[in-house]
């Protein structure tokens, strides 16, 4: 992959809106908080996606997240929502993925894992992200078997060959938030 300009958006130390590479066809990845990768030390996660992208034929990726706060566990989440990160979690979001919407579909790889139950705010995160992107149409995906309750795969824990799956997000919100 040639090399392109980052995409690095942060409030440093405690915030990471996006990590990624410019690119006319990126793979975008969702996730549910960041750690402490940076353009100059990516995490195993994040070098994961990278990996991913560049091995399938994408000219760049981007990792994004349910929610921006920096957290290398993520039992150190916010307790309580924080709408100020949200709602600039989500400007970031919409803003790269209307971007990238210019240039081709979006492909996307919803890749949070059960971790999405950690903190009963996530769900409504990701359904405001959904809200915002989906006039878009981005096309989601999953890699690897899903959980016993429907969620996605996490990217650190999956065969490398794991194919991209379809995946309709507004069924497994539809169940997710009336269960």
């Amino acid at each position: 992959m040639r090399e392109r300009a980052w995409i690095y958006d942060h409030s440093e130390p405690k915030t990471r809106f996006t990590l990624g590479r410019k690119g006319t066809r990126p793979f975008v990845c969702f996730g549910v908080n960041p750690s402490t990768a940076t353009p100059e030390r990516l995490d195993p996660t994040v070098a994961s996606v990278a990996r991913f992208a560049e091995e399938h034929g994408y000219d760049g990726w981007l990792m994004l997240n349910l929610y921006p706060q920096r957290a290398t566990n993520p039992d150190k989440m916010h307790k309580r929502f924080q709408a100020v990160l949200h709602r600039e979690n989500v400007h970031w979001i919409r803003h790269y993925l209307h971007e990238f919407s210019q240039q081709s579909q979006v492909h996307v790889w919803c890749a949070w894992g059960a971790l999405i139950k950690k903190r009963p705010y996530l769900l409504r995160c990701l359904s405001d992200i959904h809200d915002a992107i989906k006039d878009l149409n981005p096309h989601f995906y999953t890699r690897g078997a899903r959980s016993k309750n429907g969620h996605p795969h996490h990217p650190l824990y999956l065969r490398k060959d794991a194919p991209l799956e379809d995946f309709d997000v507004s069924h497994y919100l539809h169940k997710a938030l009336n269960r």
